[in-house]
């Protein structure tokens, strides 16, 4: 009996320990970055650093739940509607090209999902834990419910399945998704770094704590709503939702509505139909 237990404990064990040594790593790099070219000063332990610490194991251990499935039932019902001249021409493909295509198409798709939990009601209820967020740095990237996390990514496998460029492997994803998902996950940690860097003219072709930030703005309404895009902010430019002032940063973050500060009320509320919870993004 022992040992069934310890064969079933030992996956999360090992799921922990990588989590450790990825928070250790990301944490060599970002904090001095913070540090000494902050754009907000603010503490290492600043306000609700210990909700967002939590938030980041989680985040880490949970989703796969909620993609694993969903995703290969997907995968399997597309599978059919690609035609084998397509799955032939994309395999010919260079590695290069095919996660370059790879990238672009699971950005549409993770835009319109993340442009989506915005503008549903059911789905902001989700999406509202993650612009909580009073102060905004590193660690915030984390700070997600597993269905906020979930959503838009399966949203971006989409189309990468569509189109050929992921293929169905049984009841696990192959590798195109993983590096797409490995590389937005990076960057998303940068993105909400508290960093006061500004990149020019680039600012349009990827995406940067700059524009980032105002997605989490809680300057006013007239700035909501705006810079979806996790990577290529020119999808925001395409879709009419980019906002990037070239001198001027968010004053505010946060939402208006009331976000309890129990992460288990938190993993709960947006499952509840309470009037008391945050059903529609009216400013954050």
């Amino acid at each position: 009996m022992e040992i069934l237990q310890q064969l079933h404990i030992a996956p999360f064990v090992v799921d922990v320990f990588r989590l450790s040594i990825w928070l250790l790593v990301i944490m060599v790099i970002f904090v001095p970055l913070e540090r000494f070219c902050p754009l907000h000063p603010q503490k290492f332990f600043r306000k609700a650093f210990f909700t967002d610490f939590i938030y980041f194991f989680l985040s880490g251990l949970l989703p796969k739940f909620f993609i694993a499935l969903p995703m290969s039932l997907i995968a399997l019902g597309l599978h059919g509607f690609i035609p084998g001249e397509l799955h032939q021409q994309v395999a010919s493909l260079p590695m290069w090209a095919r996660f370059s295509a790879a990238m672009v198409v699971g950005e549409f798709g993770t835009y319109w999902g993340h442009r989506w939990m915005h503008e549903i009601p059911f789905l902001w209820r989700f999406h509202a834990i993650h612009h909580s967020a009073e102060q905004i740095d590193w660690l915030v990237n984390t700070r997600a419910h597993p269905i906020d996390l979930a959503f838009p990514r399966l949203c971006g496998f989409v189309p990468m399945y569509l189109l050929g460029l992921a293929q169905a492997s049984g009841n696990s994803m192959d590798l195109m998704p993983l590096l797409v998902t490995l590389v937005g996950t990076i960057w998303g940690f940068f993105i909400h770094a508290n960093l006061r860097w500004r990149f020019g003219c680039l600012e349009w072709m990827i995406s940067t704590p700059a524009f980032h930030h105002w997605h989490h703005t809680n300057d006013g309404p007239e700035f909501i709503n705006k810079n979806y895009a996790p990577m290529l902010p020119w999808m925001d430019k395409l879709f009419g939702t980019f906002y990037l002032p070239k001198k001027q940063w968010p004053t505010r973050y946060g939402i208006n509505d009331t976000m309890s500060p129990s992460i288990v009320q938190q993993l709960i509320q947006p499952f509840s139909s309470s009037k008391k919870l945050p059903t529609r993004n009216t400013g954050f």
